[in-house]
């Protein structure tokens, strides 16, 4: 299965409005990001999308990030929805929780760092509504604002997953995704930690299902402290990407089976 690419959005143009989106992010000791970041999307979705909501995922945050994100959830009840982890379940388990709580059609999120902008969603809906209407649209940093170590670390798992899944995404961890519920039907994910998106990507495309890509901007992290390149989480996803890899190998229909369904039970 071939992977559509596109080139990154000229500018100015607002896309036509998606009848209704929900859009999810994963957050753990943000509490200096998550009210920019909710304040930014309550201004910028009503353009994106006729009806959405948005559901924040405290991720066992220790500082003051669940406290705030209810604070904004009782202020703006109608589309302000907040999930709580306790303890932490890792960044796999956060973006679970999100899938399992959305209701619409359209299914996007970012991370909580607030280093994707919430209005570059319509660079994704925008590409979804072109006419293959591919399944999910990927976004691709156009210009990656992490250290090197972590440019690095990602340019080493894109090549691995190139060549042992044959995946041909430009930047499989890029938290800028939208997807199409009708895509995840069925769809099963078993990693709860960093492997999780690239798991996901991977039961997607097995399924036959199409992934299209498009450039976004990155922008750098402005308060709290990334947790990525911990030795622990890079473990974990080492671990999870060869147990995929290796029961793909033995039996795909039970490989495929493997794991909570993404949508929920």
């Amino acid at each position: 299965m071939t992977i559509a690419h596109a080139a990154p959005a000229s500018g100015a143009a607002v896309p036509q409005r998606v009848p209704r989106l929900s859009y999810f992010f994963p957050a753990h000791n943000e509490e200096a990001n998550i009210g920019a970041l909710v304040v930014e999307a309550l201004e910028t979705l009503p353009n994106l999308a006729e009806t959405f909501e948005i559901i924040a995922v405290d991720d066992g945050s220790r500082d003051r990030t669940g406290e705030i994100a209810d604070r904004l959830a009782a202020d703006h009840p109608d589309v302000v929805r907040v999930v709580h982890h306790n303890p932490n379940r890792g960044y796999g388990g956060a973006l679970r929780s999100g899938f399992e709580h959305a209701r619409y059609e359209l299914l996007a999120f970012t991370d909580g760092d607030r280093q994707f902008k919430v209005a570059d969603i319509g660079r994704l809906t925008e590409r979804m509504a072109q006419p293959d209407r591919p399944d999910v649209v990927v976004g691709y940093r156009i210009k990656r604002a992490d250290p090197f170590v972590r440019i690095a670390y990602a340019r080493t798992y894109k090549l691995a997953n190139r060549i042992f899944f044959g995946l041909r995404v430009t930047d499989v961890d890029c938290a800028c995704k939208l997807f199409r519920r009708e895509a995840l039907e069925g769809v099963r994910v078993e990693s709860g930690g960093a492997f999780f998106s690239a798991e996901l990507l991977n039961k997607i495309r097995q399924a036959g299902r199409s992934i299209a890509e498009v450039g976004v901007p990155h922008y750098p992290r402005t308060a709290g402290s990334p947790t990525g390149a911990k030795p622990s989480v890079i473990w974990r996803a080492v671990k999870d990407f060869w147990m995929l890899r290796l029961r793909l190998w033995a039996n795909r229909d039970r490989a495929m089976r493997r794991g909570r369904p993404i949508l929920g039970e």
